[in-house]
């Protein structure tokens, strides 16, 4: 028996508002839960994610190198292009110029409080590469 029956991702920044429309736009998803400083979207998969205002909120610094990454997401596409232009379109931004080639290609991006985001590639199950 799970101890825990839900879970949700939450973000804290300066304007949830902003970030909301963000990640609704990104996942497709919609507003399930709104407060004075809180808002929760919820995606068509039941993939949850809350935005929490903290107006002492500073971006992550990664990736320089000075700065270990703490944590990020992953998302998973089928068109990596069309993806980061959407991306681009809803004020997100690159934080990677690398194009890895191969089943693992992925890029990383920053959502405009600067939280860190990598989306990669739906490959097929292969064996392990490398």
């Amino acid at each position: 028996m799970a101890l825990v029956n839900a879970g949700v991702v939450v973000l804290d920044c300066a304007e949830p508002e902003r970030l909301a429309e963000f990640y609704k736009g990104l996942l497709g998803a919609e507003e399930s839960d709104v407060s004075a400083n809180r808002i929760e979207i919820e995606g068509p998969g039941g993939f949850r994610m809350a935005f929490r205002r903290d107006v002492n909120a500073t971006p992550p610094s990664w990736p320089r190198p000075e700065n270990s990454l703490q944590v990020h997401l992953d998302f998973v596409v089928a068109d990596l292009d069309e993806a980061e232009r959407a991306i681009v379109g809803l004020g997100g931004r690159p934080v990677e110029a690398k194009d890895p080639a191969g089943p693992h290609e992925e890029r990383g991006f920053s959502d405009p409080a600067g939280h860190s985001f990598t989306l990669r590639l739906t490959f097929a199950t292969a064996p392990k590469q490398g």
